[in-house]
């Protein structure tokens, strides 16, 4: 079992200030795993403390960005080298396949950060523009303290989603893992601080929602990044409303996979299933809505169906598995009772639809899919978080867009079609911030968020580093050369 007796507070290991702990269950075995200190309010106090005293007193904030961009190189390099370890670290917190994980858990994350390292030659803080009397320059400064709030899911590409761009715009960062994942955040303390980032430029606290509340309210904090459920998303944006504080929002979705008819089917299939069941369903750009015409409707229906079917579940250590547990017991309880929820509300299950009794032990539910689905019913409309999806008919093309864009959230999706002209056309029409026209993938260069209840802001690209940037104008002497 990995034990952590102390916090990572200001690039030091230290005693927690109380003695609570967190224990990190196995979601496979059912066993713990791990336990990592509980950090507590006080704890928040020494860390907001240490990255404010970063920001202030230190040159990190004025650091040529170059400086910057290169402990995020060696970052990448550094986690790529331990990629095998991260990997089945994940795996073993919350129950991510290995042979997706290691790709969608780590080696997305060395993307992430190489993609801004690319931006080391683009990236300017200053501009000069055309004013009333004179030249105007216009600066970006970093924004200060950053509070980071991250899930369960992607728990390393989380941290870095939110540390990476926040180094490189010159602040400093306070980061809450979830208690679920709490084990892999201590490798990658130990690999930023290998890097070369200054102590108390980042601390990172396990802890749950109560702590995390205080952690982006404290008075202290500049910033707040939060990715998570929309709900919890409109909690913080509420607070930071109430405080007038900038807030970056990356939240639910419901994505849907549109089928256009001159699609082929037996090619498409496969791709939109690694789009809707990776990491056991449990992402929020998942492709869970496949949207079919009436006229090919039972024909993907059965694709689908045969091929969900035909998903190997087991033990998520093995790399052959492809449907792992679900992170806890609770998630499992909740993504059953909405499968039985589709069931009473007229939708037909072709596959799945339980627990599999393959397994003696894990919080696994079946891979499902859902037949017959009115884009009204909850399954349609709400985030399930699990490896259950729904096939919804459509009339035409309009009505195509029609069902995509009804929708409480806009964060992905995709098209599907042998003419990817036309394709690309129809993904114009789609309320949503991410979409993907014959295949699926993050861009890693491109801004990254969502309509609607998916959030607020943007990450990743020149547009994520933006977000922890002040824009200031300077109307220079008119009279000076």
């Amino acid at each position: 079992m990995i034990v952590h007796d102390r916090l990572y507070i200001g690039g030091e290991l230290v005693a927690p200030a109380g003695t609570g702990t967190i224990d990190v269950i196995n979601p496979f075995t059912e066993q713990v795993a791990g336990r990592v200190p509980e950090a507590t309010n006080a704890d928040v106090d020494l860390a907001v403390a240490a990255a404010r005293s970063a920001f202030d007193t230190t040159d990190w904030a004025t650091r040529p960005i170059g400086e910057r961009i290169e402990i995020l190189a060696r970052a990448s390099a550094a986690i790529s080298a331990r990629m095998d370890e991260l990997t089945g670290l994940i795996t073993t917190e919350m129950g991510s396949p290995s042979g997706w994980g290691i790709f969608g858990q780590v080696l997305s994350s060395t993307m992430v950060l190489d993609a801004y390292v690319g931006l080391a030659d683009t990236y300017a803080v200053e501009e000069t523009r055309v004013g009333m009397f004179g030249p105007v320059v216009v600066r970006k400064e970093p924004l200060g303290v950053v509070a980071a709030v991250i899930p369960w899911n992607v728990p390393l590409f989380e941290a870095v989603m939110k540390v990476a761009p926040a180094v490189i715009a010159g602040c400093t960062v306070v980061l809450k893992p979830a208690p679920e994942t709490p084990l892999d955040a201590y490798v990658f303390a130990e690999i930023m601080e290998e890097a070369g980032l200054p102590k108390g430029v980042l601390s990172i606290l396990p802890a749950g929602r109560e702590v995390g509340e205080y952690l982006v309210t404290h008075p202290l904090v500049d910033k707040v990044t939060f990715t998570g459920s929309t709900a919890a998303g409109m909690k913080i944006g509420a607070a930071c409303g109430a405080l007038l504080r900038p807030v970056t929002l990356e939240l639910g979705g419901k994505s849907a996979a549109i089928v256009l008819d001159d699609a082929d089917v037996a090619s498409v299939v496969p791709q939109i299933l690694d789009a809707g069941l990776m990491n056991n369903g449990q992402a929020c750009v998942a492709q869970t809505r496949i949207l079919a015409s009436r006229a090919r409707y039972d024909e993907v229906l059965d694709a689908v169906t045969e091929a969900v079917a035909a998903q190997v579940v087991g033990d998520p250590a093995d790399p052959t598995t492809q449907i792992g547990p679900l992170v806890a017991e609770r998630q499992r309880e909740r993504v059953l009772g909405l499968i039985a929820r589709g069931r009473d509300e007229g939708a037909r299950v072709t596959t799945g639809g339980g627990r599999p009794a393959s397994q003696a032990t894990g919080w696994f539910v079946e891979p499902t899919v859902f037949g017959d689905v009115d884009n009204k019913m909850t399954i349609a409309q709400e985030e399930i978080f699990g490896p259950v999806l729904s096939v919804i008919p459509f009339q035409d093309e309009a009505d195509a867009i029609a069902i995509a864009n009804d929708s409480p959230y806009g964060l992905s999706g995709s098209v599907w079609s042998a003419d990817g002209a036309h394709a690309a056309e129809v993904a114009r029409k789609i309320r949503t911030g991410t979409i993907n026209v014959n295949h699926f993938a993050m861009a890693f260069g491109a801004p990254f968020g969502g309509y609607k209840n998916s959030g607020l802001g943007r990450e990743l690209g020149p547009e994520g580093v933006d977000a922890f940037m002040e824009k200031k104008a300077i109307s220079l002497d008119p009279g000076a050369a």
